[in-house]
């Protein structure tokens, strides 16, 4: 059975690297004014000969931003409902060989937290976990989606890759959505970084999206991990993968997220610097590639920096995260995964939005209609 993987081998990273390197002001111009841009046309407009056309890069994603959008941005929360994890990753705060106090929600305190992000006005909520699967395998997993399920209108998850069939089950109890980032496409550092557990199977993890297409998921989440790798090679095959995917499995609605890598306990310094202005390009860059495509935005990032980007191409945003489980009402002090930067409630985030002329949506479909 085919899958991104046979794409994924034709490439050499270094080759890859070095063509969007060598993009010129010619190849950014072409790409500008390109009426449908091509996979060429991104490498351009990642390329540093792209900086002079920031400007205008942010403008024409603006302008296709809204055309699709409108003036509306959706809020989602994230839940963490466990920091137990079998593997070893150097980025996370979660990872195996890090000696912090291990907790996983149980029925009721899941029930607690979500009471708190209902008073909040959320309606879209991503569950997050560890990767262990004796503790928060496809069991506990279901289980809290169909204790939450008739409370939200979306449930997405960010776990542990999972075989087609476990992801059918997950669907039928109410999964809408699933985040499966692949950190970094460099396969040799992608092993540097995941030395042990099961997320070190480079081709398991890659191969993650198109078994959730072949289940049928409402919604793909992309993303890599910018920091870990040089971030204009690691985003080009981010684009490839996803013009795969949406040519593979089109009825699939599709996301792209940024994260930075944070400082967290047993803190990982970046390999490869992403500055803001690196990332603003990013952004419009892939708003010029796909205008139907939904890009997110973190409170990984500053509040300087999220109230100066919301008009650029972001489509949805979260606020008041917690990266620790329970975090929220539960145990508010224990551990985070990393540490996130904009620390604001979800009302002043919402006034900031609706100071810049855009509508909050907390809900935009539901599966039932009433």
């Amino acid at each position: 059975m085919s899958s991104f993987k046979d794409i994924f081998d034709k490439f050499d990273w270094n080759d890859v690297l070095s063509d969007i390197l060598q993009k010129n002001e010619q190849d950014v111009q072409q790409a500008l004014y390109a009426s449908k841009r091509t996979i060429e046309d991104f490498k351009a407009l990642i390329s540093p000969a792209a900086k002079p056309y920031l400007e205008q890069m942010a403008q024409l994603s603006y302008q296709l931003t809204k055309k699709r959008f409108g003036n509306t941005i959706q809020m989602y929360a994230p839940m963490y409902l466990s920091n137990e994890c079998q593997n070893i990753c150097t980025y996370c705060g979660f990872s195996m060989t890090n000696k912090i106090p291990r907790r996983t929600l149980t029925d009721e305190e899941i029930l607690e937290e979500v009471a708190y992000l209902k008073s909040k006005g959320y309606d879209h909520i991503l569950l997050v976990t560890g990767e262990a699967n004796r503790t928060v395998g496809v069991s506990y997993i279901n289980n809290a989606i169909q204790l939450i399920q008739s409370k939200f209108a979306n449930i997405t998850i960010e776990v542990q890759p999972l075989d087609q069939p476990d992801y059918e089950l997950l669907i039928e109890s109410g999964l809408y959505a699933v985040l499966v980032y692949q950190e970094t496409y460099h396969k040799e550092e992608y092993k540097k970084h995941h030395p042990k557990g099961r997320k070190s199977n480079f081709d398991y993890r890659l191969e993650t999206p198109d078994r959730l297409g072949r289940a049928g998921i409402h919604k793909i989440g992309l993303g890599a991990l910018f920091g870990l790798e040089d971030w204009r090679a690691d985003s080009f095959f981010t684009a490839l993968h996803l013009r795969y995917l949406q040519k593979t499995y089109w009825k699939t609605k599709y996301s792209i997220s940024f994260p930075r890598l944070r400082p967290h306990s047993g803190g990982l310094e970046p390999k490869v610097e992403m500055t803001d202005s690196d990332l603003v390009q990013l952004i419009c860059a892939f708003r010029l590639l796909d205008e139907d495509v939904e890009l997110s935005m973190s409170t990984r990032e500053s509040e300087v920096f999220r109230e100066n980007i919301v008009n650029l191409g972001i489509t949805s945003i979260s606020a008041e995260s917690k990266t620790n489980p329970g975090g929220y009402a539960v145990e508010p002090q224990s551990l985070e995964q990393f540490e996130i930067s904009d620390e604001r409630s979800t009302e002043e985030v919402v006034t900031m939005l609706r100071s810049k002329g855009l509508e909050v949506v907390w809900k935009d479909w539901a599966h039932n209609w009433q």
